[in-house]
């Protein structure tokens, strides 16, 4: 599958829609999680996401600035519809090198779900918090120098 990467600005009203769409499958259907996730970030993030062959968003992330001035980039919204085929890992490969290449960020920055500390740590991130609860689920702040 091929990750397209396209700022908030460029994306069509229907890849917006199925971006959407898979983001509330997962974090708020599949884990139980009613939470408000429209946060006014999406408008300042570029969003990278690929498409399977059911025309669905399989998987996507965005990458913005936490703190432009000291240079920290944020990744979040991190899913996969499709689990256990390696396209998480792609997918967070290339937010990661977005963040390095494009932003030039000195850090990256994000707040994982506990059970996927492993999932972060394989790309470089490190925990640097204690858990803590995001909308009733256990999460770590996690950072990876650049």
């Amino acid at each position: 599958m091929e990750l397209l990467v396209k700022h908030f600005n460029t994306l069509t009203i229907t890849e917006l829609y199925e971006i959407l769409k898979t983001r509330a499958e997962i974090f708020v259907v599949e884990q139980n999680c009613p939470y408000q996730d429209l946060d006014d970030k999406d408008q300042d993030a570029i969003h990278i996401f690929c498409w399977n062959d059911d025309n669905r968003v399989a998987a996507c992330l965005r990458v913005f600035w936490k703190d432009e001035k000291e240079g920290i980039a944020q990744i979040g919204r991190v899913v996969t519809l499709q689990h256990g085929t390696g396209l998480g890992g792609r997918l967070l490969h290339a937010g990661v090198e977005l963040a390095v290449n494009e932003f030039k960020a000195k850090k990256i920055y994000l707040e994982a779900q506990e059970y996927a500390i492993g999932y972060y740590a394989k790309e470089g991130f490190r925990v640097v918090s204690e858990p803590f609860l995001e909308d009733g689920i256990p999460h770590v702040q996690m950072e990876r120098e650049c």
